[in-house]
């Protein structure tokens, strides 16, 4: 056997994953050479995006798991050096909390890689099949299921990318928390969850609680942010969800629903940064109640986002409502076992959906459609896209959002998802995709023409109002999308929920900080410098071992 062929393994999943990390590498190469001009430490900025890029395809094609926790812990080092090009006052404390999550969640990655060598007495990832049938097992299982879901940004690991959103630079929040963490994570849980262990009814709820809860809580959070980055960050927490419930089925379609919901996310939502970028590229800022009139000014851009925005809240025809569709129809199978669970599963799924259309109706008004802010007020539009090498990456993607979604079956259903999972994906229900992209294009022509006519026809032109007042002489009149939705932080149990997210109760980084400095302080206290103090404990301490060992 060749060292190859020892230690990595080529199969139809990791060729999947292994193809569409090297597109996204390449996506945000052509990006960054439009975002990044004029930024210092430019070799070295792309020098770390070919090594994660190596890194990935190790992790993707590691059939050691020795080899891949070597090459998962140099993806934390790198994304750890990738925030540091961030030019925000808070980037170094990001890029430390993110290092600290990733780094804590791949410790425990390698007990549980220790607990799978006591069990089975290999590394080799294709000779294992560990039945969760013992508590050995299902600690095992939890430590790997851990790391991946703290790659992938599952809750209640998830909060590292809404900082890492706001304050790294947008190529490198497209490429990692975005695309490539999504991937490697949901990979890796896919990996465990199919091949490595045999996933159990607990387990598999187990699974299902953690995807339903980030879905409502993440997108119950995007609803009041007032930052551009920070809230597609909370969106890109709370799309992991989908994928975990996905897999969490246990059944052929809602699992290849959740993969394919994992390549779709990180197009749509590479392209949602991608846009959000050259609109900070443009305002100088990603503040909602500092942005407004970009449709008018960016057109292509808004084009993208609009098209990247439908695809992530599931409207028809775009691809996020297919995976979104096969995931339903997974949590729908799993009712055939007994029980009332599966509504409970497909309420917060498909509530989750309603509030993400919710909060790009706010983002879209805030960024593109809304008045413009009043450091802008006055100024006529002027077309002025960036740099054609931003906007190919957004045609590029928001292109695949239609095509993933008319093309849903022959192309990346056919080709990549069903393929990597080596079984056959039975629908319960099928829709004519290529009949709805035609209803709506005929919509869209209708409206086109009725608009049209409208322009033909005498019209008188005015100048914006709101209630009647002229915004040019009461600038406190206009009204920011950025406020949408902030009176929920008012309504009963919800108040108290988000003044305790607001106090980072729920930052898991947060909640370790204190315990860790208390138990420092305590420590500071105890070893004082007095040598009476120090003699008493050395007593305390013989007292006890001379205890434990005579008892």
């Amino acid at each position: 056997m060749s060292f190859i062929e020892r230690f990595f393994k080529f199969d139809y999943l990791s060729n999947f994953i292994a193809a569409f990390v090297a597109f996204f590498s390449i996506i945000t190469i052509i990006y960054s050479i439009g975002f990044m001009r004029g930024k210092k430490r430019q070799f070295a900025y792309y020098a770390y995006i070919i090594f994660t890029l190596f890194a990935s395809l190790g992790v993707v094609f590691a059939n050691h798991l020795i080899v891949f926790i070597i090459f998962w812990g140099l993806l934390g080092l790198l994304l750890y050096l990738l925030i540091g090009f961030g030019e925000k006052e808070n980037t170094s404390a990001t890029a430390k909390k993110t290092f600290i999550i990733i780094g804590g969640t791949d410790a425990v990655m390698l007990l549980g890689i220790a607990l799978i060598w006591r069990i089975s007495g290999t590394f080799a990832m294709d000779k294992l099949s560990i039945i969760l049938n013992n508590k050995l097992a299902v600690y095992a299982y939890l430590c790997l299921a851990i790391g991946a879901l703290a790659k992938a940004g599952a809750m209640p690991f998830h909060t590292w990318i809404p900082d890492t959103a706001e304050d790294a630079p947008t190529p490198v929040t497209a490429f990692l928390p975005a695309s490539l963490d999504k991937l490697l994570g949901i990979y890796f849980l896919a990996r465990i969850s199919l091949y490595i262990f045999k996933m159990d009814a607990a387990m598999n709820t187990f699974l299902m609680v953690v995807g339903s809860f980030t879905i409502v809580a993440a997108v119950m959070m995007a609803l009041i942010q007032h930052d551009l980055k920070r809230l597609l960050g909370y969106h890109a927490v709370s799309q992991v969800g989908y994928m975990v419930l996905g897999i969490g089925t246990g059944n052929p379609i809602g699992i290849a629903g959740g993969l394919f919901h994992m390549l779709n996310h990180a197009i749509y939502k590479s392209c949602l940064f991608f846009s959000g970028g050259a609109v900070e590229k443009e305002a100088k800022t990603t503040d909602l109640d500092k942005l407004g009139g970009f449709a008018k000014i960016m057109p292509i851009t808004f084009i993208s986002f609009l098209v990247a925005s439908f695809a992530i809240s599931g409207i028809p025809p775009f691809n996020g409502f297919a995976s979104k569709w096969m995931i339903y129809q997974g949590i729908i199978e799993t009712a055939k076992s007994g029980g009332y669970l599966w509504i409970v599963w497909l309420v917060a799924a498909m509530f989750g959906s309603a509030l993400t259309l919710a909060s790009f109706m706010k983002l879209i008004h805030a960024v593109f459609l809304g008045q413009p802010s009043q450091s802008r007020e006055g100024k006529k539009p002027k077309i002025r896209e960036t740099s054609i090498f931003i906007r190919i990456p957004t045609i590029i993607l928001a292109s695949l959002c239609i095509i993933f979604g008319v093309f849903a079956y022959q192309i990346p259903l056919k080709m990549f998802i069903i393929p990597s999972l080596g079984s056959k994906v039975q629908f319960l229900g099928v829709w004519n995709s290529s009949l709805a992209t035609l209803l709506i294009v005929v919509g869209i022509l209708i409206g086109a023409a009725i608009y049209l006519l409208g322009k033909v026809i005498k019209t008188r032109e005015t100048k914006v109002f709101i209630g009647g007042e002229d915004l040019a002489k009461y600038p406190q009149m206009r009204v920011s999308g950025g406020d949408f939705y902030n009176t929920i932080q008012e309504i009963g149990f919800l108040k108290i929920i988000y003044k305790l997210a607001q106090k980072k109760i729920f930052d898991i980084y947060n909640v370790g900080s204190k315990i860790t400095f208390g138990f420092n302080r305590i420590l500071r206290f105890l070893h004082n410098g007095v040598l009476s103090t120090y003699l008493s404990w050395c007593l305390l301490g013989m007292g006890i071992i001379f205890y434990i060992l005579l008892k």
